[in-house]
């Protein structure tokens, strides 16, 4: 069924029957009930195509991800999830497109062609291509994360490094004073993965301030490796008695050497992560954390764009959230102060 059909079974023309269902023009309100009820009646959905032609807009947002063959953690399907909810309660789709060293081709085929009305940047860098290719071609965008030049772009972030500055200064209340940091991959440090850069430098700077004695690790993102990792810190420091973790696919692994190593959880050891609550609250025992809000920031960010998207010179809008830690009873005073 097309246009031509449905003016023929209403009895009108076919620029009328577009005026119906564009809005562009008035027309009688018994011509758009005799129109809308042929379209009603034999289900005519206007094809995406036609309508991006002829108005300019596909109603369809780029959501850039990770190459593949990275695999995506489950914090950032959450987030991928979480998007396409969104944009579809808001009446777009969502066309996934990984980036990365292999896929910069793709990225620039999507942007290049205007497939989409605007994109979506997850899992930024302070140096990022992709976000200074979109602003130099003023197609709209907002990240899910800040780059360096976070002051050019709109973005949705989590406050990393306040939260780690944050955890820091509850658990040196506590009386610790030997604290294990564990970060993301060393690879995303050298790549300037923005949370993982921005988390160092607030431990670091936590650690100067209130006097700690602190040891920081790079982990890859699985529990196996956590296992080496705890290994590593509690050989070289074996006094810490609290850890802070930013690495959600690692808090089992970590949780579980804890245990092989004899220390308790807080008894021994207190751990404190910035994770999703379903992996916050799946490890055992359940780790104190300040929960992950991937569907919040994913609807901020959609909401932004499209907001960029009906308004170019609408104002950069920052968006940094920064949960509350929820209290799971993975810490307690360290030993020396009990």
């Amino acid at each position: 069924m097309n246009i031509q059909e449905i003016a023929a079974r209403a009895g009108v023309s076919r620029s009328t029957v577009s005026y119906v269902l564009s809005g562009k023009r008035q027309v009688t309100e018994d011509t758009r009930r005799r129109v809308m009820s042929v379209v009603d009646e034999v289900g005519y959905r206007p094809s995406a195509m036609a309508r991006a032609l002829a108005h300019g807009q596909t109603r369809t947002l780029g959501l850039v991800i990770p190459p593949l063959h990275h695999h995506l953690s489950s914090e950032q399907l959450q987030f991928v999830g979480a998007v396409a909810e969104a944009a579809a309660d808001r009446d777009y789709d969502i066309l996934l497109s990984p980036s990365g060293v292999d896929r910069e081709k793709a990225f620039d085929r999507l942007v290049g062609e205007r497939r989409v009305d605007g994109i979506l940047l997850m899992e930024t860098r302070l140096h990022d291509r992709r976000a200074r290719m979109l602003t130099e071609t003023a197609f709209p965008f907002v990240t899910i994360g800040r780059t360096g030049a976070e002051r050019e772009h709109a973005w949705v972030d989590l406050d990393y490094p306040g939260l780690v500055a944050e955890s820091m200064r509850q658990l040196h209340a506590l009386g610790h004073r030997q604290i294990a940091f564990i970060n993301r991959p060393q690879e995303m440090l050298d790549q300037e993965y923005g949370p993982a850069l921005r988390s160092l430098e607030a431990f670091e700077e936590a650690k100067s301030r209130l006097g700690i004695d602190g040891i920081e690790r790079c982990c890859e993102d699985s529990s196996s490796a956590a296992y080496n990792v705890i290994d590593d810190i509690l050989g070289t420091e074996p006094t810490v008695t609290a850890v802070i973790t930013i690495n959600e696919q690692a808090l089992g692994g970590v949780m579980e050497a804890l245990q092989r190593h004899g220390r308790r959880v807080p008894q021994d050891v207190s751990v404190m992560a910035i994770a999703s609550a379903r992996v916050a609250t799946q490890v055992q025992p359940a780790v104190t954390a300040a929960d992950v809000p991937a569907e919040q920031m994913s609807q901020q960010a959609v909401d932004a764009l499209l907001r960029r998207i009906g308004d170019p010179d609408t104002p950069l809008e920052h968006l940094l959230l920064s949960p509350s830690f929820v209290d799971r009873g993975s810490v307690a005073p360290a030993k020396s102060v009990r």
